[in-house]
């Protein structure tokens, strides 16, 4: 059990995440009888973009994430950062599934994946570092 990685365990929360934002925006093109883009729909735009962002950061991040586990052991920083990282996303997810937004949400949301992926690419740039 000492050998055991964790970013995998925070990797399939976070397919499971994905899996039903998907489906909420299948739902929400079944409901709206739009097959392709937003038709007229905000909630289905915003449901889109709340897809379209978790895909666009979740990856690279875990990634980022993973090979910083690799390269320093897992630890409380490792879950440190996926717990974060989860948090961001929700906190995106709610904020900008609103059809009248509360900006905060979205904002710490963001702020939250982007220290994720400062801290996780600073830690692996250090890793490398010849001054270590």
């Amino acid at each position: 059990m000492a050998d055991l990685i964790y970013t995998p365990l925070y990797a399939a929360l976070f397919a499971l995440l994905l899996f039903a934002l998907s489906v909420r925006t299948l739902l929400l093109r079944r409901r709206f009888k739009v097959g392709v883009g937003p038709g007229q729909e905000p909630l289905l735009e915003r449901a889109m973009r709340v897809h379209a962002n978790f895909c666009e950061y979740v990856p690279v991040t875990l990634l980022l994430v993973f090979f910083l586990e690799l390269l320093t052991g897992p630890g409380w920083w490792i879950h440190s950062l996926c717990a974060a990282l989860l948090l961001g996303r929700l906190l995106h997810a709610w904020g900008v599934s609103q059809v009248k937004e509360d900006y905060r949400y979205r904002i710490v949301g963001m702020a939250v994946t982007f220290a994720v992926i400062l801290v996780s690419a600073a830690g692996i740039l250090v890793s490398y570092s010849p001054w270590i």
